[in-house]
């Protein structure tokens, strides 16, 4: 059965971002290395600040 991780993000200016991902180290990477356009590049939201590994799916996405 495949884990999923739901996490939040924060950078210096207190913005906040909430995902979910299956690769956690491989999710956080993306992010600190601003391989995908999008709200975390353009607010710089590069630090982990809480995550919660889940067994499905399903879960991350309620939770």
């Amino acid at each position: 059965m495949e884990k999923h991780y739901v996490y939040i993000m924060s950078s210096k200016a207190k913005v906040l971002y909430v995902g979910m991902t299956n690769n956690l180290p491989r999710r956080m990477y993306e992010h600190k290395n601003k391989m995908n356009f999008g709200f975390t590049a353009k607010y710089n939201v590069n630090q982990l600040v809480y995550f919660e590994e889940v067994e499905k799916r399903v879960s991350a996405l309620k939770r």
